[in-house]
């Protein structure tokens, strides 16, 4: 069949499958509970503890009431409101996080007229690797000290035992979840119903907390803690870390179950532990150097409480990690990142994903962090910096979603932003104080990263570019091998191309090379669409360029995963005209060298061609039989 397509170009998007088939409500919000909340839910163990430090060992009426006040809201404005209605809105076909809104708002090439865009998207999906080595070390370590409230006989212990789980954490993430993750649920429902009880039985004692909720609390104590106004609010802030982990995890669950969780057990169960935490101090007028969430429990279920806040806090670790993975399988497809192994550690869920390079560098992170900080309290002054920037980032792209995708009228857009800037501006403005203290850590990972992905992604498109140069039309190339009489060997050979409207080079080169070229030749195209996965009947289209020379273009999401067997085993109709079953593909084994003068620097073109030549290679990627797949080697001066 000559110049027939098979398929219309425009792919569709698919939905988040998985959140609605998932089950009921009440399920899908208990599965939520174990990995989107774990970050919320164990920021009472050190949240109300960093402000003390702040605001002194004195606890009076005013601190009380004003810190709680703050806490009450900052959950209500940013995790409530923020994230829970407006944010999650912006649902890039039923994925959430940073890169889907950067891709959703159209702002995912790095061009003229996109690169601030894109910058903020990739500066706030860079920061969260940042917060991603420091969360576990500060949840573990907070909730391995609470041991100090009954005795300081194990205070020595605590470093190196958190080293261990930690150690052991990251040790067996290569066997995945799968089987362990059906606990994480129920084991945070505990966690959140055993905390909201210790708060509700210190609040039936001193309902005076109650008044916290007028916010004319929360002003006058910043207005009356002067110059340390901005470290409260620094500490403050702690409470909404893990916020962007509703947005990152929608397309998992979906909105209605986070929302359901959120508000029928984790915001209750919040606001009445630091509640809690607030009428103890405000009893006894201060911490005495111990930290408040373990001061509610009564003396014998100072142990138990400490291994429930243990596991709660292994639990949202999980989280981060799992986090982390996906975030760099999105940046991956979107050509963000050089090509990492990703395995699957189950077979029934597509989120269960082991990257060993970032979990080993993440390791590496965490541990060295947990060593040198020593302890939770220090730890709290590198903690948020990179959150309340990804936040704020956040902010300013949901702006443009705002304006730009949904069209609301300026005033509302306007209004709406002005809150959120307001909110987020003054958490960012108190967390770049932390600077010193340790903030500079997450936000160089975060420099670090950013740095990679920018090049990596100029890198690529300046080696299209020099292979668009260079390469040239398929009817011109056909032209000339039946001028020259090439030699057309039995068989079928599909070259793998970037190139979907040119001659593939590496074909051009294996015939200069061998004088032959095989009877029915494919140029096979992978492209990565903006949306999170493409449907089955939008995969693939076929055209016959000319007699016995095909184009196949195969189109992913940037959540899915190619499998190029699978996808021409699928493709019937085209099937029926190639023999597939004998096919031999062909790739290539690029080198990178610098040119003479290299478009993007010296050092960044060394840089980039060191993870060109260190990435995963595109025929083990995309599951190609390894027996009929082979790999020719080419060098690219750029």
């Amino acid at each position: 069949m000559s110049d027939t397509q098979a398929k219309a170009s425009a792919p569709k998007a698919l939905h988040a499958h998985h959140a609605r088939e998932g089950g009921p409500l009440p399920v899908m919000g208990l599965a939520a509970l174990g990995i989107v909340f774990g970050d919320l839910g164990t920021s009472p163990l050190y949240t109300l503890q960093t402000i003390l430090q702040a605001t002194g060992s004195h606890v009076d009426r005013a601190v009380a009431l004003g810190v709680l006040s703050l806490i009450f809201w900052t959950l209500l404005i940013t995790i409530s409101v923020k994230y829970c209605i407006f944010v999650m809105r912006a649902d890039n076909h039923g994925e959430g996080g940073i890169l889907a809104l950067m891709s959703l708002v159209g702002m995912s090439d790095w061009k003229r007229g996109t690169f601030l865009g894109a910058s903020m998207g990739l500066l706030g999906a860079a920061l969260i690797y940042g917060d991603g080595v420091i969360t576990p070390a500060i949840s573990v370590l907070s909730a391995l000290e609470g041991v100090n409230v009954a005795t300081s006989a194990l205070k020595p212990f605590v470093l190196p035992i958190a080293v261990a789980i930690l150690f052991a954490l990251f040790s067996v993430q290569r066997f995945g979840t799968a089987k362990i993750g059906g606990a994480f649920g129920p084991i945070m429902l505990v966690w959140f119903v055993v905390i909201g009880l210790l708060g509700l039985s210190q609040v039936v004692r001193d309902p005076q907390v109650l008044a916290a909720v007028n916010p004319a609390y929360g002003v006058a104590f910043l207005v009356h803690s002067g110059p340390a106004a901005m470290l409260v609010l620094g500490g403050v802030f702690l409470c909404a870390t893990g916020g962007e982990a509703l947005y990152a995890d929608m397309g998992s669950f979906g909105r209605a179950p986070i929302r359901w969780a959120w508000y029928g057990v984790v915001l209750p169960a919040l606001l009445l532990s630091y509640a809690g935490q607030a009428a103890i101090l405000l009893e006894r007028g201060s911490a005495g150097g111990r930290n408040p969430f373990f001061m509610m429990a009564p003396s014998w279920a100072i142990y138990p409480l400490v291994g429930l806040a243990t596991l709660a806090t292994i639990i949202a670790s999980q989280a981060i990690i799992t986090g982390a993975f996906s975030m760099t399988r999105q940046a991956m497809q979107l050509g963000w990142l050089p090509l990492f192994d990703v395995r699957q550690t189950s077979h029934k869920s597509y989120g269960q994903i082991y990257v060993p390079m970032v979990n080993w560098l993440m390791m590496g992170a965490t541990l060295a962090i947990t060593v040198a900080f020593r302890s939770s309290e220090k730890l709290a002054g590198a903690y948020g910096t990179a959150v309340s920037t990804t936040m704020l980032l956040t902010t300013l792209l949901l702006y443009r979603a705002m304006h730009k995708t949904w069209r609301w009228p300026p005033a509302v857009v306007w209004g709406v932003t002005a809150v959120f800037l307001v909110v987020d501006g003054g958490f960012f403005s108190a967390n770049l104080l932390k600077l010193a203290d340790g903030g500079w850590v997450p936000l160089s990972i975060g420099a670090v990263i950013f740095t990679l992905m920018v090049t990596w992604r100029q890198g690529v498109q300046t080696v299209r570019e020099k292979l668009v140069r260079d390469a040239r039309t398929i009817e011109d190339f056909m032209a000339e091998v039946e001028r020259m009489d090439i030699a057309r060997t039995p068989g079928v050979a599909a070259f793998l191309t970037r190139l979907g409207d040119r001659a593939p080079p590496l074909m051009v080169e294996y015939v200069r090379l061998t004088g032959s070229m095989h009877r029915t030749v494919i140029a096979l195209t992978l492209s990565f669409e903006q949306v999170p996965r493409v449907a089955p009947e939008e995969r693939a289209d076929f055209t016959e360029i000319c007699k016995d020379f095909w184009r196949v273009n195969l189109r992913y999401g940037f959540m899915e995963d190619p499998d190029l067997g699978v996808a021409l085993a699928e493709l019937k109709e085209f099937g029926e005209q190639v023999d597939l079953s004998g096919a031999l593909f062909f790739g290539t084994r690029d080198f990178v060298v610098r040119a003479s003068h290299p478009k993007m620097g010296r050092m960044r073109t060394g840089l980039f061609a060191f993870l060109f030549q260190n990435g995963r290679r595109i025929t083990d990627r995309f599951n190609l039989p390894p027996e009929r797949t082979f790999e020719i080697a080419r060098e690219i001066k750029i």
